[in-house]
């Protein structure tokens, strides 16, 4: 079976981001932080701190701990979007680019004659040398090139940084049995347990476990689809449909008291509520939850969630939004995160209107808001609501989500 996906993974994206925009930073071990404070942890680590032990979800004191040199900086989502697009636009004038994956991912088929392994590693060593000429010279990538796409990111994570790697038909399964069953894509921490409750605690045995075994294991025809992706078969992806739009947000420590957490909270309600517009979809629920500072009793979380029919309006959002703030305990602490998000979504143009509530009264007014906040920035125009958190809860970067500019700019 020949080659078919090459696997593009950035290393240390966003903290390599800021070392090519701030050259002072190049060689030095850098935590990028989503606020400037102690309590929070690091979102990304350079490949310099790494070294150290740092890592993504380190805490701060962690951080200083395990190297006293380290050097913090505040996250710029925007700038790194913008890295994010000539990126790509640099691996497609090497191939054109399949699919992008997330902000620091993305997958190329191989097609014709670079299907052969030569032609494929040439390719993969391309695309690193475009990034650096086109984009700079300090964002390394690593290349996985293989039978499928899984595959191919099983092999983009098998060498980092600045790895290119090759997963043959003819090495399968064998080639995979000094991974752990954690560094395979689709099994966090809860499949791994049920992988382990059923016997399997190694990638050997996940390789030899029977078909059956395996759609018992993940509850149905994924688990089928994952014997399948083992050996090497390309499979056709199932449809996605999106599931939900939200936000959260650290607070900094002048933001932690009820006040300031409720207007942040209304801040990334109208943010979400733009975003499910701009996407042509209704939600019919919305989520809150809140974090809290730790205490002698560990810490504290609170999640709440209410149901309606599915609209986008944002004035009829705002009280769903108040109705849950009410509905919550004694706050245990300082709010240290919140966040809302909105749920099951539907097609606007599937949504059947409410019997009682005919009219979209406020779909001008949202319709004019969205389009001057995306013109001349998401602060322009706002609910009272948000007064005292328009300057927080910044553009954010999801595992799975590249934000757009035009509807998640910051200004």
């Amino acid at each position: 079976m020949a080659l078919h996906s090459l696997y593009v993974d950035l290393n240390s994206f966003f903290a390599s981001a800021e070392q090519q925009l701030r050259p002072e930073l190049r060689g030095r071990p850098v935590g990028v932080l989503p606020v400037m404070a102690d309590t929070t942890c690091c979102i990304a680590a350079s490949i310099d701190a790494k070294r150290f032990g740092i890592k993504t979800g380190t805490p701060v004191w962690q951080a200083r701990k395990f190297c006293k040199d380290i050097v913090f900086v505040q996250a710029r989502p925007a700038a790194y979007v913008e890295i994010h697009h000539r990126i790509v636009a640099a691996v497609e004038s090497c191939t054109p680019v399949g699919e992008v994956l997330s902000i620091d991912e993305m997958a190329c088929e191989l097609m014709g004659s670079d299907r052969q392994e030569a032609h494929a590693v040439k390719l993969g060593k391309e695309i690193k040398q475009a990034i650096y000429t086109q984009v700079g010279e300090v964002l390394h990538s690593s290349v996985g090139i293989a039978p499928n796409r899984f595959l191919a990111k099983t092999a983009s994570n098998m060498q980092k940084p600045d790895g290119l790697v090759v997963i043959r038909q003819d090495e399968l399964p064998q080639r995979l049995y000094g991974l752990k069953l954690g560094a395979l894509n689709g099994i966090g921490r809860a499949m791994e347990q049920r992988l382990n409750q059923i016997g399997i605690h190694s990638v050997e045995q996940l390789c030899t476990a029977s078909r059956e075994t395996l759609r018992h294991a993940w509850g149905g025809v994924e688990g089928e689809r994952y014997y399948a992706k083992l050996r090497g078969e390309v499979l056709d992806s199932l449809p996605t449909q999106r599931a939900s739009i939200g936000h959260s947000h650290v607070l900094a420590p002048e933001l932690r008291t009820p006040d300031s957490a409720l207007a942040v909270l209304y801040r990334l309600l109208h943010k979400a509520a733009m975003r499910l517009r701009h996407y042509g979809y209704c939600a019919g629920g919305l989520g809150l939850h809140l974090s809290y500072l730790k205490t002698a009793a560990g810490h504290a979380h609170w999640v709440d969630q209410a149901r309606f029919s599915p609209h986008a309006d944002t004035l009829r959002l705002n009280p769903v939004l108040s109705e849950l703030w009410q509905r919550r305990p004694p706050d245990p602490g300082a709010i240290l995160k919140v966040g809302v998000i909105l749920t099951h979504l539907v097609e606007h143009s599937q949504v059947t209107r409410d019997l009682f509530d005919p009219d979209d009264q406020h779909a001008p007014l949202n319709s004019v808001l969205d389009q001057i906040n995306q013109r001349y920035g998401p602060n322009t125009l706002y609910f009272g609501g948000a007064h005292h958190g328009r300057g927080a809860a910044p553009m954010r970067i999801a595992f799975s989500h590249v934000p757009e500019l035009q509807v998640e700019s910051d200004g």
